[in-house]
């Protein structure tokens, strides 16, 4: 399951009382380590996909740091749908790991040396049509000089994301402190795009939301969406090995510091 911002308990107990709403029932084939590392995952592409942009059978889909827990299963969920995926990776071993995935992702973009343009890339990818749905992990606000660390060196310019959009595109952002200046609105406006902000915690920050974990537009059973993609291999996430309680402190700090490459689960 997943706990609520207002849960009066930690994740870390060995008994807890959760609404039902949060919860959902784990199948007989998938363990307990995947079913906890892939949830919230999952919740968070369906949110992206489904609930903000419709992904559907023949749009492109270009997925920032697709070698990433998140950007994985994104990719899974877009490929099943019929999408077209493109993703970028941050390093040499970022780039053979999605190049090993199956299907196949449409192009593997290498930003790790600087030196690809991303919004080329796509639109050669494209036809000059640009893609349908972007789903960033984060973006550059500022010039490069301005910029204070080696990773967000390596994330696409705002203005490269509006570039690479195509009309009626949908641009699904992580980036909380995102800053629009006249003329990006005005080139949105020109192509008829929209923004959306992909916010964790949305499904529970509303009571009138309640019961869309599990049914989303009333349509789709989300939760259990996910683990009936997990238990058919549709969904096949990147977990590092199970993490014993007494480390639970030193994975928490390694995950603030965005230095996990694969989601941390910490087994009693």
């Amino acid at each position: 399951g997943i706990l609520p911002l207002d849960s009066e308990e930690s994740g870390l107990c060995e008994v807890i009382l959760v609404h039902e709403h949060y919860l959902v029932r784990k199948p007989e084939k998938v363990c307990w380590v995947e079913a906890a590392g892939t949830v919230r995952d999952g919740v968070r592409a369906y949110t992206a996909l489904h609930y903000l942009s419709q992904v559907s059978p023949g749009k492109t889909v270009l997925v920032m740091d697709g070698a990433s827990p998140f950007g994985t299963i994104a990719i899974q969920l877009a490929q099943h749908r019929g999408a077209k995926v493109i993703s970028t990776a941050y390093s040499l071993e970022d780039k053979q790991y999605l190049e090993r995935l199956r299907p196949p992702v449409a192009r593997v973009i290498d930003v790790s040396n600087g030196k690809i343009d991303v919004a080329e890339s796509c639109l050669e990818e494209t036809g000059g049509l640009g893609v349908d749905i972007v789903l960033d992990a984060g973006v550059k606000l500022y010039s490069a000089e301005d910029e204070s660390t080696s990773k967000s060196q390596l994330l696409p310019h705002k203005h490269d994301i509006i570039t690479l959009l195509g009309v009626g595109g949908h641009w699904i952002t992580t980036e909380k402190n995102l800053q629009l200046d006249p003329p990006d609105s005005h080139s949105l406006f020109l192509k008829g795009a929209t923004v959306s902000f992909l916010n964790d915690e949305i499904w529970n920050l509303s009571n009138i939301q309640q019961g869309k974990y599990l049914y989303i537009l009333s349509i789709i059973p989300i939760l259990e969406d996910v683990m009936e993609k997990l238990s058919s291999s549709i969904f096949r996430p990147q977990l590092d090995e199970p993490i014993p309680l007494y480390e639970a402190k030193v994975s928490m700090e390694i995950v603030q510091k965005n230095q996990a490459r694969k989601r941390q689960v910490i087994q009693f």
